[in-house]
């Protein structure tokens, strides 16, 4: 009997081995098409917050990392958009802490001045058929930032209109449209003292 299970167990350990050499084999063999996936899904959403008319570099991999900013606590990626040398805008991955059921993860396109040229949600844990119309799918509540020029950090236009200001919150859902107007207005803001940074920031990937 114990010859048996000495049997049993050297097969298991085998095909066990072998099914983990399979899968190690598979994952490395479909990294590359899982990594161009990848890249076209980020383009096609950097697409919706910045005209690609207006910038001629790589965007993607002009990739740099900021830490504990108004984009939010720890590191967040920018990337710059630049017409030939020029640096035009930049799109920024921000957090709004404040969703009413946790953390909302946006991306915003702006200029250098103030303006916002485009935002989307691309995570969030908002309430079904209340705070989730924050979503393009659901709602196009999320495009009108496009073109919104900020003045200055207290531009009364830049708050839902429960607060006096532009944007509309939703029914029976008022904390998740301020928590995202609130974001996106501080990536704004922050936007516009980045370019005497910019040389100063480690490139995504870098040790800072």
């Amino acid at each position: 009997m114990l010859k048996t299970m000495r049997k049993h167990g050297v097969t298991l350990a085998f095909f066990a081995a072998l099914l983990t050499g399979l899968t190690a084999l598979v994952n490395e063999l479909t990294k590359p098409t899982i990594a161009i996936q990848t890249a076209l899904q980020q383009q096609q959403l950097f697409d919706q917050v910045i005209d690609h008319d207006l910038y001629d570099n790589d965007i993607q991999h002009s990739c740099l990392l900021v830490k504990d900013s108004p984009l939010g606590k720890g590191e967040h990626r920018i990337y710059i958009a630049r017409k030939g040398p020029t640096p035009i805008g930049v799109v920024m991955e921000t957090t709004a802490p404040d969703g009413y059921s946790g953390a909302i993860q946006i991306l915003v396109g702006a200029d250098f001045d103030g303006t916002i040229i485009g935002t989307r949600v691309t995570e969030h844990h908002e309430t079904p058929g209340l705070g989730d119309k924050i979503e393009l799918r659901l709602s196009d509540w999320i495009t009108h930032f496009a073109h919104k020029h900020i003045e200055n950090d207290q531009d009364p236009n830049w708050a839902v209109q429960k607060d006096g200001g532009q944007f509309t919150q939703f029914t029976g859902a008022t904390i998740t449209p301020r928590a995202v107007v609130n974001a996106v207005k501080r990536a704004g803001l922050f936007a516009r003292t980045l370019p005497p940074m910019l040389n100063q920031l480690s490139a995504c990937g870098e040790q800072s």
